[in-house]
């Protein structure tokens, strides 16, 4: 590892001064963080003395020249391992650009990149999350390093020497201790450690396995059939076997549910911070992809490294969502500030968040003004029919009161013309009137052609009687010039004739009552 890195540090050291000369400024390796904040820092393989541009530089593999073309790889196909770390540098730097290289002795290639807007976010959003976890991490308990694991400690050297019997054997104390060994191996595993022992015991057991048929296999060298030594064998072989197979499945079934409970535990929390994100934002759903926790563990085999990959991808998956819960934060200040009264015209608010701001800025406000205008010409149009209303209304007065004035004057005309009424003579068993004192009444002629407001006519001829408290009949009535208005089977007279109506019975009887005295 030191010699790789040795030769990455040279190789590095040889293209700063290409670099240099191609582009004719020194490149100064320097460390620096963003705003005096020590935790998103970065350290620069050069930079200009006016901190214009920065470079970095790799030692060239085979993916990096699968990915250039006439030596150049473009911005949007580096790795993102290596652009989270050139962006960091420009976000700590505020260069305009940096020049990375990949080079070896012979050869290079390069891509030249600039600060984007959104691996800025992520890089704040990614410090941010990992503030929150740190609070509540908690450190793994220490291991001595790499784990190997124990096989249990070797048996004795099993030896069997036959001469057409058994004449010398240790089987019996051989199987003793093999079985005691066997039955203390561990099978309740929870660490690495107890899953590395558990594959050295298999492997040590199958050891044993290939011992016993080595040794059955000398001894059936020496003699045709030891009944009694071949069932010792086959019984210590068998313990040893089904240990083997009963580790190998605990390994098998433990690690497999062991990786289930890591990627549930990661998923239930992945939830439960999504959950505490769209609290903050009610009224909109978050649309967050639960990460493939899955994917992330698969071909790992040890614990640590399973956990450190969920862990990874829970973060991951964190500052998607938190980037996400911001961005519809910020639409939803927005829509309170400038829509709030038009939010009945949002029914569909969880769509247009999904577009960029931009886009959802103009969406909005291009449906507010189209309400705007449909509300516009809505007033207008109500306010022109109560003015056409208005016109039609004033029409129709004006029209009843020329109609009243023309009807006025052919009444006065037909009153004119009519004769003034014949002299009556009083029956013989009329008493005569008192003396004329003088005494004008209080209703005369000059009544009759006074006008009033327009109305149509609706009294009846029995409501006439009833006001009088006597009996007249439409004859008469026709007589003094108030012909009645048909309307089926009912004879009506204006309402503002009525006065008229007694101006002139009163003058017709003052008419007979001058009479019957000019007769006596």
């Amino acid at each position: 590892t030191q010699a790789r890195f040795d030769r990455g540090h040279c190789l590095e050291a040889l293209a700063r001064v290409e670099a240099e000369t191609l582009s004719g400024e020194e490149l100064y390796p320097a460390v620096g963080a963003y705003d005096g904040n020590e935790k998103i820092s970065a350290s620069f393989d050069g930079i200009t003395m006016d901190g214009e541009v920065i470079w970095e530089h790799k030692s060239i593999n085979q993916d990096f020249i699968s990915l250039a073309v006439d030596g150049v790889i473009p911005e949007d196909k580096l790795p993102d391992h290596i652009m989270a770390q050139l962006q960091q540098q420009l976000f700590v730097s505020d260069a305009c650009f940096c020049e990375f290289w990949a080079s070896d002795e012979t050869r290079h290639v390069t891509s030249r990149v600039t600060l984007s807007q959104e691996w800025k976010e992520r890089i704040i959003e990614g410090w941010a999350q990992f503030e929150k976890d740190l609070k509540d991490w908690k450190p793994a308990p220490e291991e001595s390093g790499a784990v190997f694991g124990h096989a249990p400690e070797p048996l004795p050297a099993l030896r069997i020497e036959i001469s057409g019997a058994v004449t010398a054997s240790n089987l019996a104390e051989f199987k003793a201790r093999a079985v005691e060994v066997f039955r203390s191996v561990k099978t309740d595993l929870k660490t690495d450690e107890d899953f590395a022992d558990a594959d050295k015991t298999t492997k040590w057991c199958k050891d044993i396995e290939d011992r016993l048929d080595a040794a059955k296999q000398h001894a059936l060298s020496q003699t045709a059939s030891i009944d009694a030594l071949f069932r010792t064998i086959d019984t210590i072989k068998e313990e040893a076997r089904q240990k083997r197979l009963t580790l190998e499945k605990l390994v098998k079934q433990r690690k497999d549910s062991i990786r289930v409970e890591k990627v549930n535990d990661a998923r239930e929390r992945f939830s439960a911070h999504v959950d505490e994100l769209r609290r903050e934002i009610s009224g909109l759903s978050l649309n967050i992809t639960i990460p493939d926790f899955g994917v992330a563990i698969k071909g790992l085999k040890t614990l640590e490294s399973i956990q450190n990959a969920l862990d990874t991808a829970l973060a991951n998956g964190k500052i998607a969502a938190n980037q996400q819960a911001a961005d519809f934060r910020m639409k939803l200040a927005w829509v309170n500030e400038h829509a709030a009264e038009y939010r009945m015209l949002l029914s569909d608010l969880q769509k247009l968040a999904d577009k960029p701001i931009d886009d959802f800025k103009l969406a909005i406000t291009t449906r507010i003004e189209a309400h705007k205008k449909a509300e516009q010409e809505r007033l207008d149009a109500e306010r022109a029919r109560i003015r056409a209303e208005e016109e039609a209304r004033a029409r129709a007065i004006a029209e009843a009161e020329a109609e009243t004035k023309r009807r006025a004057k052919e009444e006065a005309a037909q009153q004119a013309s009519v004769p003034a009424p014949a002299p009556v003579t009083a029956p013989s068993t009329v008493k005569a009137l008192p003396p004329d004192t003088g005494t004008a009444p209080l209703i005369t002629k000059e009544i009759l052609s006074k006008e009033e407001p327009p109305a149509l006519p609706s009294m009846k001829l029995g409501k006439i009687n009833d006001l009088l408290g006597l009996t007249v009949s439409v004859d008469l009535l026709s007589d003094l010039g108030f012909s009645p208005y048909l309307k089926g089977a009912a004879k009506l007279y204006y309402e503002r004739d009525f006065p008229r109506i007694c101006a002139a019975l009163i003058c017709h009887i003052n008419a007979v009552v001058q009479a019957i005295k000019s007769g006596s």
